[in-house]
């Protein structure tokens, strides 16, 4: 049989042509929701993730929706012409699943941005997708509460994207990711039917798990409309750290020196000297002046600064150098690691890599991925979430080698 070219969209009984789509949509949705320039169809052809044909596709149109009734009516219009829909957030996710096909419509959430409900006593809110996960936090704050996930993002992606992802971040060592903060969702299935899965109530076991079903699946099962996530309580204390070590390997050892401690830091990364290197160039940091490999930790609560004392008689064993900081130094450090895969370099290209092993296999890995940049003579860099063994890798490339 021949073989079809996987980027080719499926065609059936009912498909449209470019020209007859955009009439579809025209007479379907007010001006106002829908983008049919080139410009506009451009600007949401991908997110940041990479393309492996590096052939992108454009749009035959953009929808912005503003409810969930014109997500249902895309939905339904889409089921029955037999067109494909690609979901958007805000376009900042790395894992390409926003990039669009040939004959698409890209479907935008970024307008359904209303926090809907902020309940402090059930510790719990109920936001639409479009929601920037920062805006959440300043909203809840005032209540002595917090939402926990915190991709490098958190600034400028939005929940139901973080959700569409599964994001990790920073506080996943304690925290855990994104699917552990979402209680309940509403979504849109293929066919335009809306469903509700979960429950607001921090228990909720009767049943099949749908919520974590869609968490993570990137809009190929629903769109999600809305979302109920749990908040958390502000911590009473935060205490920050920077341990430098001379070695990766050596600073590898203290995270699992941490977990033998039986000590539960809040954020616990680690970075490479590549990466330090990188993040001082672009930043002005002195990063790689004390060290060839640091660990960020952070722990937080009524216990952090006993938890701390631990963590740093662990990581001075080990011949670590730990630094306390103040807060405006631990805010340059956590935005610096948010920083941390990558600032673009107009004469590189990024091959990067999103990756979960054991902490007791972080130092393997490493090495394995060092052997594979020497034999391919390309730079590599490697930030983790060390608490987790959720690692970023990234193989630099010269721009006149792309191919």
């Amino acid at each position: 049989m021949p073989q079809t070219d996987p980027r080719t969209p499926v065609r059936t009984a009912h498909s449209l042509g470019g020209e007859d789509l955009r009439r579809l949509l025209a007479e379907s949705f007010a001006p106002e929701l829908l983008d049919l320039s080139e410009e506009g169809r451009q600007a949401c052809a991908t997110d940041r993730g990479p393309r492996t044909d590096w052939t992108p596709a454009v749009p035959e149109a953009v929808v912005y929706a503003e409810s969930t009734d014109h997500v249902q009516r895309l939905m339904r219009l889409a089921s029955g012409r037999g067109f494909p829909v690609i979901p958007r957030g805000a376009g900042t996710a790395l894992s390409g699943g926003g990039h669009a096909l040939p004959g698409c419509v890209v479907l935008s959430l970024e307008r359904m941005d209303r926090i809907l409900s902020i309940d402090p006593e059930d510790c719990s809110a109920t936001v639409e997708p479009g929601v920037i996960n920062s805006h959440l936090g300043d909203a809840v704050a005032p209540h002595g509460l917090m939402y926990a996930p915190d991709p490098a993002s958190y600034r400028i992606s939005t929940i139901g994207g973080n959700v569409a992802t599964n994001a990790g971040g920073l506080r996943c060592a304690k925290y855990g990711v994104t699917r552990d903060s979402v209680l309940a969702l509403d979504v849109v299935l293929a066919d335009g039917t809306l469903i509700r899965t979960g429950t607001a109530t921090l228990k909720g076991v009767a049943g099949y798990d749908l919520t974590a079903l869609f968490t993570g699946s990137e809009g190929t099962l629903g769109i999600i409309t809305g979302i109920t996530v749990r908040l958390r309580p502000s911590p009473a204390r935060v205490e920050t750290a920077a341990a430098w070590f001379p070695d990766f390997p050596t600073a590898a050892a203290g995270v699992l020196a941490i977990g033998a401690a039986r000590v539960q830091p809040a954020i616990l990364e680690i970075m490479d000297r590549g990466t330090m290197e990188a993040l001082d160039g672009a930043h002005g940091s002195t990063l790689c002046a004390r060290g060839s490999a640091m660990l960020l930790v952070q722990t937080d609560g009524y216990g952090a600064l006993e938890e701390m004392s631990v963590i740093r008689a662990e990581l001075e064993a080990l011949g670590g150098t730990m630094t306390p900081v103040g807060d405006a130094e631990a805010t340059g450090l956590v935005d610096l690691r948010r920083h941390a895969r990558g600032d673009d370099v107009p004469t590189l290209i990024a091959v990067g890599e999103d990756v979960a092993v054991p902490r007791s296999r972080l130092v393997d890995y490493v090495h394995g991925l060092e052997r594979m940049a020497v034999d391919h003579a390309v730079s590599l860099k490697v930030v983790a979430h060390a608490g987790d063994g959720n690692l970023h890798p990234s193989f630099w490339i010269a721009a006149d080698e792309e191919g």
